[in-house]
């Protein structure tokens, strides 16, 4: 099979691919017009930016997310390795939690080369300015959507945490934001450490690192993170 699966990263706020993308990617996209996406509508925003505006109605454009069924990726699937395609995410990393993984999975099935591309992936960053432990680590994703068992399970990471000396990562809906840090705040130890980094690369970038005892103070003089991209790394002592 001639052609491969390329996977590129999308930038993780509403602004120009050129601030965060390299310019071997920008260059990369203009030449794939078969395309794998989450939402349709993004996705063209995105690949008008990036290289094709005024032509995004010639490209083909699968959509691939939560809605998506087994049976439809292994239709799609078949596309695999007919030509050059690009897999892309919301934001950040493609098939990192993203159902766009099922479509790699595949493509190794089928013999597909898959070529991933470099741009920002918002765990890293934040693990990256943390300060907390970069040399053991685990990305949880997300926890419980209903609070008794979203502190039942904050309560059980941050044992681990402890335990292994390991920062534990984080991500949550962002209408839920500000009820895990709630839950957060209410079950870990005083000094657990808790990063927030929210809307990371973007204009209003947050990125602190506090105690949950110095959080619980600033959540009581009115902070709070609103409905921002966010990621969330807690390191136990």
């Amino acid at each position: 099979m001639n052609g491969r699966l390329f996977l590129i990263p999308t930038p993780l706020g509403d602004y120009p691919p050129n601030k965060v993308l390299p310019a071997p990617v920008l260059d990369l996209i203009p030449t794939i017009r078969l395309w794998f996406v989450e939402e349709l509508r993004t996705a063209r925003r995105f690949l008008s930016a990036a290289g094709w505006k005024g032509h995004v109605e010639d490209l083909e454009l699968l959509e691939i997310n939560e809605h998506t069924s087994r049976e439809q990726i292994e239709a799609y699937a078949l596309r695999l390795g007919t030509e050059d395609a690009g897999l892309i995410s919301e934001a950040g990393l493609p098939a990192v939690a993203d159902p766009g993984a099922q479509l790699v999975a595949l493509a190794h099935g089928r013999g597909v080369e898959v070529v991933p591309q470099v741009g920002p992936s918002s765990l890293m960053l934040a693990l990256m300015a943390s300060g907390l432990n970069g040399q053991s680590f685990a990305f949880t994703g997300y926890l419980p959507v209903k609070a008794p068992a979203r502190r039942e399970a904050i309560a059980a990471l941050e044992k681990t945490s402890a335990r292994l000396s390991q920062s534990q990562i984080i991500i949550e809906t962002p209408y839920r934001n500000d009820s895990l840090l709630a839950d957060l705040i209410a079950t870990c130890h005083p000094d657990t450490r808790l990063c927030i980094a929210a809307e990371i690369t973007c204009p209003a970038q947050l990125i602190r690192t506090r105690s949950v005892a110095a959080w619980r103070q600033e959540v009581s003089r009115g902070f709070a993170i609103g409905k921002r991209p966010c990621v969330f790394v807690l390191l136990a002592k």
